[in-house]
């Protein structure tokens, strides 16, 4: 893979002491293959790349959900309807992207490796805030790309088997410069996250059940489509709804499509007499 291999043999690359970190193993050995190295030239900006749009988490009693709409946009178009933006990163981690498709894709699946190979090396897996903060360099490899309007903006959330009862959910945010921030209860990215986040604060409440969360998160995407363009609603002609996942002490679990659809058929059919959602709880 990295080197002149002779007869299936592996480089001395591969004997050579260092971190237990893939992505630096690649940056010293085989930087082009990193995404997130590969600088425009100066002066260039990257214009009408697809974009994905809005993520969200929350904390719920059994553990974290995280969800995010499907859409994708290239300017003033749509460029894909049924985008995904969450992936499980391990069996206990979830990460969700806002920001440029292309990169996000390319840092989600590294990632992914990154953990894996750091639980091969040390016979261990990370904490979850180790697995924010090497997702948080990730992050800060790309600044160049970022700056140039290639910025990608996850959103990480995890099951913490080690935090106190009832706080094992937990959710961390990034900025483009891969500055780290846990958020505590909810938290959304992208470009409906304004609108995301105001309905959670009215909707969030701790303990809620699997259903509430899930419903709340719904009616959140519900209102971030509302008021921004470049986020999707629940598409009920073409059956296409948002992602939601759930990570709990059992691991990594996609709520089924049969699920989803009939929260956010639900969701849709109380819209009708309430078209600006629910009321927060007193």
């Amino acid at each position: 893979m990295t080197g002149n291999d002779h007869e299936g043999r592996l480089g001395e690359e591969f004997f050579t002491p260092g971190s237990s970190s893939f992505t630096e193993f690649l940056a010293a050995h085989r930087p082009e293959l990193l995404s997130t190295r590969r600088i425009l030239p100066d002066g260039v900006r990257a214009e009408g790349a697809p974009h994905g749009t809005t993520v969200l988490a929350l904390t719920y009693g059994d553990g974290v959900l995280i969800a995010g709409d499907r859409r994708a946009t290239m300017g003033n178009l749509i460029a894909q309807r049924d985008l995904e933006k969450v992936h499980p990163a391990d069996d206990h981690t979830a990460v969700a992207f806002a920001g440029s498709v292309g990169l996000a894709l390319d840092l989600v699946k590294l990632y992914q490796v990154e953990l894996t190979h750091f639980e091969k090396v040390e016979g261990i897996p990370m904490t979850l805030a180790a697995k924010a903060t090497r997702l948080a360099t990730m992050i800060r490899d790309n600044l160049g790309q970022a700056m140039q309007g290639l910025a990608v903006v996850p959103l990480l959330a995890g099951y913490d088997p080690a935090a106190d009862e009832g706080g094992r959910g937990r959710i961390f945010g990034f900025d483009v410069a891969g500055g780290r921030y846990e958020k505590f209860g909810f938290h959304a990215e992208g470009s409906g996250s304004p609108y995301a986040r105001g309905a959670l604060k009215k909707l969030f409440r701790p303990g809620m059940s699997r259903r509430e969360a899930a419903l709340a998160a719904l009616q959140a995407l519900y209102d971030a489509a509302d008021d921004d363009s470049a986020t999707g609603g629940p598409d009920i002609t073409r059956r296409i709804y948002p992602v939601v996942s759930v990570i709990t002490e059992d691991g990594f679990e996609r709520l089924p499509e049969a699920e989803t659809e009939e929260l956010s058929r639900e969701m849709v059919e109380q819209r009708r007499s309430r078209p600006d959602g629910p009321n927060a709880a007193v």
